[in-house]
């Protein structure tokens, strides 16, 4: 399990890391080609937007799998007791309901039925628009990684306390 989660771990790091490079060097260019040529690239201008869209997508995927994603805690800093475990699994339900709805199956809808091109880069949106399941997937994966960790910590510490 932990071998899964260095792997899964890894490969969004790197996606992130290789799409930021990516923004950071088409971005250069694309100041470079327009401030001093006073030609900018068309081509740069399209790939940075789809780039950036991947980005974002693999870098919230990566905040829930960290659990480092933005929360409102108003509410469930003041909860105590059971109230607070029924709130906490009803947020998290609420979650995976959105992701699984909203970026798997929706992403998949919306891939599937895809037949336009983007005019510049001349490739299908089905690609740019398979990075939102796929997006679903790693986050629903790690949200089940975390909750494996969690009933496996709390199982050790009943084997502790027994």
């Amino acid at each position: 399990m932990k071998k899964f989660e260095k792997t899964l771990d890894l490969v969004m790091r790197f996606l992130m890391a290789a799409a930021m490079g990516a923004l950071i060097l088409f971005g250069s260019w694309q100041v470079i080609s327009s401030a001093i040529f006073n030609k900018p690239s068309t081509f740069t201008d399209e790939f940075l937007r789809y780039t950036l869209i991947v980005a974002s997508l693999i870098g919230s995927a990566y905040c829930f799998y960290k659990d480092e994603h933005l929360s409102l805690e108003l509410v469930t800093d003041r909860a105590k007791g059971p109230f607070k475990i029924i709130l906490s699994v009803f947020i998290e339900a609420a979650i995976l309901f959105f992701v699984i709805y909203v970026f798997i199956i929706g992403g998949f809808k919306l891939a599937g039925t895809a037949i336009n091109i983007s005019p510049v880069m001349h490739i299908p949106m089905k690609a740019l628009y398979m990075v939102e399941p796929i997006s679903g997937i790693l986050i629903v994966l790690g949200r089940v990684l975390k909750y494996v960790e969690l009933f496996a910590d709390r199982k050790a510490q009943k084997g502790e306390n027994a």
